[in-house]
């Protein structure tokens, strides 16, 4: 009988607040994008109304099988043509707000899914 949590190999969001994610204990107060293969980058956007087709486009890139968007504080969805890029490679999108996002991120990485969240991080 195993007694210890797994150590998840992935790299993990350990908490979330108003305006800051922290991953592997590294703190962060700007939007973001995680993916479970180590990706890293900045998200350019700080309020929902700030995003659009060049923001979701690099995404798909990623070649995900699943994008997580986190839409901040409350549930937001992108307009379909934002999406364009991922539905063209079939890569799905789910939307829920940002804690959620962070929740399930760490359940599907931890599965070994290939899975990247896009965090919008407001400013409070």
């Amino acid at each position: 009988m195993k007694l210890q949590p797994d150590k998840p190999s992935v790299q993990t969001i350990n908490g979330y607040g108003p305006g800051w994610i922290a991953i592997d204990a590294e703190k962060f107060s700007t939007s973001l994008v995680l993916g479970s293969r180590g990706e890293r980058l900045v998200w350019d956007c700080s309020r929902y109304e700030d995003l659009g087709t060049a923001h979701f486009t690099p995404l798909a890139e990623l070649r995900p099988e699943l994008v997580l968007f986190g839409s901040g504080t409350r549930l937001r969805f992108p307009r379909p043509e934002w999406l364009q890029a991922l539905v063209a490679l079939g890569i799905g999108l789910e939307t829920m707000d940002t804690a959620a996002a962070c929740r399930t991120y760490n359940i599907l990485a931890a599965e070994g899914r290939h899975v990247v969240a896009a965090l919008l991080l407001e400013t409070p």
